[in-house]
């Protein structure tokens, strides 16, 4: 008998990984005054970045439904992370922008990344945690931005 894991099980142990970040994360953001934000509205947060961007091309970015990216718009709307502004170039449009509280949020997910990270480094080491995301650097592909996961698990 192998003592080898099955090979389900990488897949697995990452998404348990991105999940135990993404979950210390957004305890910390709540702590620090965010209670309000999700996993998904950090995809979309940075979707829209400082520029703005409109409905169509968030769904676009995000891999979801126009239908789907406007819900999303109108929670963080709600919550006061973004606003709908004209389009100074057709008026027909609308901009969605981060407003200094969703920048806020942006800002301080960074700095909470950085130190979960040191935490990973404390337990794992630093030498360790350096070699594991060099090797996930060699089996992924190397474009980090890849905003369109909530397209990607998509609906049954």
């Amino acid at each position: 008998m192998s003592s080898r894991p099955p090979g389900f099980e990488l897949p697995l142990r990452l998404l348990l990984a991105f999940r135990a970040i993404t979950d210390d994360l957004h305890a910390e953001l709540a702590r620090q005054g965010h209670p309000d934000m999700r996993p998904m509205h950090g995809f979309a947060m940075q979707a829209i970045g400082r520029n703005g961007t409109t409905a169509v091309d968030l769904g676009r970015t995000l891999g979801v439904t126009k239908q789907a990216a406007g819900k999303t718009i109108e929670t963080l709307e709600r919550a006061g992370y973004v606003e709908r502004t004209a389009d100074p170039h057709d008026t027909r449009r609308k901009i969605v922008r981060l407003t200094p509280f969703g920048i806020d949020a942006l800002s301080r997910s960074a700095r909470i990344f950085d130190e979960i990270r040191d935490r990973w480094a404390a337990e794992l080491g630093e030498d360790r945690l350096a070699a594991l995301e060099s090797d996930l650097r060699k089996v992924t592909p190397p474009n980090l931005w890849r905003l369109d996961t909530p397209g990607w698990f998509g609906t049954l």
